[in-house]
């Protein structure tokens, strides 16, 4: 690990792109991160989450192993991402899990992208491009493109705007 004086730890296998500003007390290790992407303080991006390029991730955020987030999405403060369904400390014999244990179910946050403050986004779920999760929600199920979602769990709200309506609610995101 390398501490660059402003406390953040950035692994030797971390892949960084062109121009990515990193605030302090960052903790980097075994991910990709897109050119031209902020990373702001006390944020932990775990081995094998790939970021895209013009992302911006406020502090306090987790992006664990298996989130795939494209370009220029937008991460709100406090967001917490999540990858085992039935996530447990010991195996059913008491032992301390090991990676071979538990079962990664990966998550894809579409390009352009908004995730509002302290959402948290349950694993194996897709939002959709341009689509924006309201702050305070549980992600649950995919979000469609152009949707605006909110609450827990999160249901549909509206589409961006009607030039992006797809038709009626999606069943999936019912209110």
């Amino acid at each position: 690990m390398v501490d660059d004086g402003n406390f953040n730890r950035i692994a030797p296998d971390v892949k960084l792109g062109k121009d990515v500003q990193i605030y302090g007390f960052v903790n980097l290790y075994g991910c990709e991160i897109g050119d031209e992407s902020k990373i702001g303080t006390f944020v932990e991006i775990q081995r094998g989450a790939k970021i895209g390029k013009r992302v911006k991730i406020s502090s306090h955020t987790f992006i664990c192993e298996g989130v795939t987030i494209e370009d220029e999405v937008f991460i709100g403060h406090n967001v917490s991402f999540i990858n085992d369904r039935y996530p447990r400390a010991t195996t059913p014999d008491g032992k301390l899990q090991t990676p071979d244990d538990w079962t990664l179910e990966r998550t894809l946050v579409k390009r352009r992208a908004s995730i509002g403050t302290s959402a948290t986004i349950l694993c194996g779920v897709v939002i959709g491009e341009n689509a924006i999760i309201g702050a305070g929600s549980v992600v649950t199920r995919d979000v469609p493109d152009n949707a605006v979602v909110a609450g827990n769990p999160a249901r549909f709200l509206k589409w961006i705007n009607e030039e992006m309506r797809r038709g009626e609610t999606p069943e999936i995101m019912e209110p």
